[in-house]
Order: C-alpha cells, then sequence, then structure tokens
C-alpha cells in the first residue's frame, strides 16, 4: 500500500509584522498621549497605572519624556526645564500637589510600580532627577520643597533609579550653592528622611554619595563653618545632625593632631617645640583638656617599637618611651582630675594589651618619678578609682609601690 501525500499551499508564506498605527512616534504626541491619560482617570494615579499598563506606547524611546509628565504635567523644552509651549498639560503632577508627605508618597509609589513592570525605565528616572536638581533656581520656593520631600520618601522607600550620587552630587553647582538654594533643599530633605528612619541610615546615605564628611560643601563659601552648620541645624531641629558633625569634625582634627605628634615623636624632635606644637593645635581645634592626655598616650604608645624577641624587651621600650616623653605628658597633666584621667589611660591599656599587663605598676612608678603623677593622685587611685577594668589584679600589683609611698608619707 502506497498512502499519499497531503496537498500544500505551494509559494512563500510571508509573515507580516503588528504594528500600532496610533501609537506616537514623536516625544511631543508621545507627551500628550501621557497627559490624556492623566485628564481621562482625573488624575487618580491607581487608574493612571492601570491605562499605562495596557498601552502601547514608546516608554523605551521616551523614558525622559514620561518622568517630566510625571513630574511637572508635561514635556520640557529640550536642554531645559520649561514647558514645551504647544503641548498639553495635565494638573495632577508632583509639583502641582500639596507640599506634604501623604499628598507626595503616592507619586512615589506610583513610580515604583511602574518601574517594576518597565525596568528599563530606571535610568530615564535618573536622568530627568538630575536634570531637575540641576535646575533647582529654575522652580519656586514651594516646588522645591515638593521635589526634597519626594526625594526623601524616594530614599525611604528605596525606589531604584536613584543611586546617592545623583542626588548630591549635583546639588554641588556653585550658583545654587551660592543663592543658599542647595542648603534650603537639603535641608528638607534631612528632615523628611529623618521622620521615618535614623541618624545611622542617613550617615550611609550619605557616605554612598560621598558627603559624609563634606556637609559644609551644601553650605555658601562665607558661611562654610562649624559654627555656622551648627547654628543653622539646631534652629531646624536636626540637633542630631549638629551633634555627629561635631563627632565627626573632632575625629578629623583628632587624627591630624595625631599625624603631626607621631612625625614629630619619629623624628626625636625637642619636647619644648613638640609641646608648643601641640598646644597650638590643641588651641585652634578647641580639644577638651582631658581628651588631650588620652590622645597624647595613645600616640606614644602607638610610637613605641614592639619589635623585641621577648616580653622584656618590649616592656623596656614601653618605659623608654614613657621616661623620655614623660616631659610632653607633665606638660598637659595640670590638674589632679587629669593626673587621675592618665592612670584610668594606663589601667584600660594595660588591661587590653597582653603585652603591658605586667607592666602597669612600673609605668605608673615611672610617671611619678618624672613628676607626671603626684602622690595624691596615685593613693586615690588606690582607694578609690572607679575604673573597673583589671582594677583588683592592678591595686594588688601596685600594692608594694602604695605601701612605699604611706611609709614615706608617714615619716615627713
Amino acid at each position: 500500500m502506497s498512502s499519499k501525500e497531503k496537498p500544500t499551499l505551494g509559494g512563500q508564506r510571508i509573515k507580516t509584522r503588528k504594528r500600532n498605527i496610533a501609537a506616537p512616534l514623536d516625544p511631543s504626541s508621545f507627551s500628550d498621549a501621557i497627559v490624556q491619560i492623566y485628564l481621562d482617570n482625573a488624575g487618580d494615579l491607581e487608574l493612571v497605572a492601570k491605562s499605562i499598563e495596557s498601552s502601547d506606547l514608546n516608554f523605551s524611546r521616551y523614558g525622559d519624556t514620561f518622568f517630566e509628565v510625571v513630574f511637572i504635567g508635561v514635556r520640557t523644552q529640550p536642554g531645559t526645564i520649561k514647558p514645551e509651549e504647544e503641548g498639553e498639560r495635565h494638573p495632577y503632577s508632583l509639583i502641582d500637589c500639596a507640599a506634604q508627605r501623604e499628598a507626595i508618597l503616592p507619586y512615589v509609589l506610583f513610580i515604583q510600580k511602574t518601574l517594576r513592570r518597565r525596568p528599563f525605565l530606571i535610568k530615564s528616572l535618573e536622568n530627568v532627577m538630575r536634570k531637575f536638581l540641576q535646575s533647582l533656581e529654575f522652580f519656586e520656593e514651594n516646588e522645591r520643597q515638593k521635589l526634597a520631600i519626594f526625594t526623601a520618601l524616594a530614599f525611604s522607600q528605596k525606589l531604584s533609579g536613584l543611586p546617592p550620587e545623583t542626588v548630591f552630587q549635583p546639588l554641588l553647582k556653585d550658583n545654587l550653592v551660592a543663592k543658599g538654594i542647595v542648603l534650603s533643599f537639603i535641608t528638607e530633605f534631612f528632615k523628611e528622611y529623618l521622620k521615618e528612619n535614623s541618624l545611622d541610615d542617613l550617615i550611609a546615605l550619605l557616605k554612598k554619595g560621598k558627603m559624609e564628611d563634606n556637609l559644609l560643601e551644601f553650605f555658601p563659601s562665607g558661611k562654610r563653618t562649624s559654627e555656622a552648620l551648627s547654628e543653622h541645624f539646631t534652629k531646624e531641629g536636626l540637633t542630631s545632625l549638629v551633634e555627629y558633625n561635631t563627632k565627626k569634625m573632632f575625629e578629623v582634627k583628632l587624627k591630624e593632631i595625631k599625624s603631626t605628634l607621631t612625625t614629630m615623636i619619629n623624628e626625636e624632635a625637642e619636647i619644648s617645640e613638640v609641646t608648643e606644637v601641640v598646644k597650638q593645635q590643641v588651641k585652634d581645634a578647641k580639644f577638651p583638656d582631658i581628651e588631650v592626655v588620652r590622645m597624647l598616650w595613645d600616640v606614644l604608645m602607638e610610637a613605641v617599637q614592639w619589635s623585641g624577641k621577648n616580653q622584656q624587651q618590649n616592656s623596656n621600650s614601653a618605659l623608654r618611651q614613657v621616661n623620655a616623653w614623660a616631659g610632653l605628658m607633665n606638660a598637659f597633666c595640670t590638674s589632679g582630675k587629669l593626673e587621675l584621667e592618665l592612670i584610668y589611660k594606663v589601667q584600660t591599656q594595660c588591661y587590653e594589651d597582653a603585652k603591658l599587663m605586667k607592666l602597669f605598676p612600673e609605668i605608673i612608678r615611672s610617671l611619678y618619678d618624672q613628676d607626671v603623677l603626684a602622690e595624691d593622685t596615685i593613693l586615690l587611685w588606690f582607694r578609690k578609682g572607679s575604673n573597673q577594668k583589671g582594677r583588683q589584679s592592678f591595686v594588688k600589683a601596685l600594692e608594694p609601690f602604695v605601701k612605699w609611698l604611706e611609709e614615706a608619707e608617714e615619716e615627713e
């Protein structure tokens, strides 16, 4: 039996490509189409989102235009933020709403939903935000406030397309900073962001945007001082930020002083010269006396050559350092309170550093012999010292020396 071949159509099969004849082929028409969606849905963002989802508009080509319509209600003229003169505009944009969190948050969520459906629009959001931030002077004050609130909420909601550097770096245009526009914007941003985020969250954000150590760059050049920063942010109720900046500036200045002191110690400069340099830097930085004493001890111990073959050699190196620079410590331990603080500092380091654990009584004895520590201070620490780190063992180790002091005192 032979099977018959099934009949087939002859010729070449041509596949036709579907086209959406209604889809706008230019940015102006695209903008008008988005505006019309807003108007048809009376600005209801839920309905707008559904209409956009079901549309065949070319978002991949006109992403920037889309976000311009979302933010200001119309497409802008190329290279500017001026509305296109012939295009339609809708009254439901971000800058048309109230400058309040409750009014602006829905726009953040709307954009977030849009980006989830069309992640390729992330770059367009970044482009438009950068353009607007660099053009803040052309917005009204209340419009800038809305943009600041939007930006803060965008970070709070972890909106894609807004890496911190996209926000902070474009703000640093000289003319915007000089006019105080940037300071006003960033202040509103900080206030809104801290309503539902911690200071640590804000610092992490600033760090990613490379602004953690550069808050003064937001201030006009004539006001770039710690005092001006403290006064401004305190007035705005941002005391936690003031405290953070004060601590940060302290750490920066402390690092500078430590660096200078370390260099002079390694170069074996004269104690009198080192003392004068440190005193001037401490005065300029307005360092508390207690912090100076702690810092001096840290630097002296960090400069010790801990390369001995055994514990005894390391101990000898540490004691030589104490004896060599006792004059420097003496210049700054000018009261019983500061002497006591030095003992606490020595106690803490000996407790935390194994190679110094057994060296505590010898260091105290050496500081006494060099007139850095007074007898009364040592006795006060021995009888009533409040630092508990290893206190029991250190008291026992120092007991022979204290007994000697007490006997000498009785003889006198």
